[in-house]
């Protein structure tokens, strides 16, 4: 079967912590290691309500202010420290580029309400087509329920279609709905699996 559709990533994938410093910096700075301030912000209870968009993202923040007993006004400052280290990966993107007209491309990303404006700041929402935000659909990978809605959008067969993910979990779901999944561990690699589906 040949693949129509290639999906991507964002967090891990796309857009990388590739320098740990900052983030590392501002744990110290509230006594805690670098593993407790990232599940604060990542994988909390209001951090899983907000990727299912059931609160906003602006209520998630909310709360990671007040367990670190800081005022609101600080908000803007821990934010830019925390994602401080964070890098997109403008090779991928300039490669993801060339793949349209060969392939559709799409995103499946378990993201907060913030994710779709923060692609349009950056400039890579027109990348896209289509884009599967957890927040905006109610549902997260690894749900089968994702990757359908995805293809369904996409309008290919589950059999036509490539994912690539961070999370080993991700990619065995997309595969029990019948995609094929890539394992993101270096971006030349997975770049390299991706011309080999395709035949590029």
């Amino acid at each position: 079967m040949n693949i129509r559709a290639v999906f991507f990533d964002f967090g891990g994938v796309i857009q990388r912590t590739e320098f740990q410093a900052p983030r590392q910096r501002l744990a110290e700075r509230f006594g805690m290691d670098y593993d407790d301030m990232d599940r604060l912000v990542f994988a909390g209870e209001t951090a899983r309500r907000a990727s299912l968009g059931e609160i906003k993202e602006d209520d998630h923040w909310a709360q990671v202010l007040q367990r670190l007993k800081r005022p609101a006004s600080e908000l803007q400052g821990i934010k830019d420290e925390f994602f401080g280290g964070d890098v997109i990966d403008y090779e991928l993107v300039d490669f993801i580029r060339s793949l349209r007209g060969r392939a559709g491309v799409g995103l499946i990303s378990n993201a907060w309400d913030g994710m779709r404006p923060h692609l349009a700041r950056i400039g890579l929402l027109d990348l896209f087509q289509p884009v599967v935000i957890s927040a905006e659909v109610g549902m997260m990978k690894p749900e089968a329920g994702i990757y359908r809605l995805a293809l369904e959008q996409a309008q290919v067969k589950a059999n036509e279609a490539v994912f690539v993910d961070d999370m080993p979990a991700n990619i065995e779901a997309c595969e029990q709905v019948g995609m094929k999944g890539i394992l993101f561990k270096d971006p030349q690699e997975a770049m390299q699996q991706i011309r080999r589906l395709l035949k590029l």
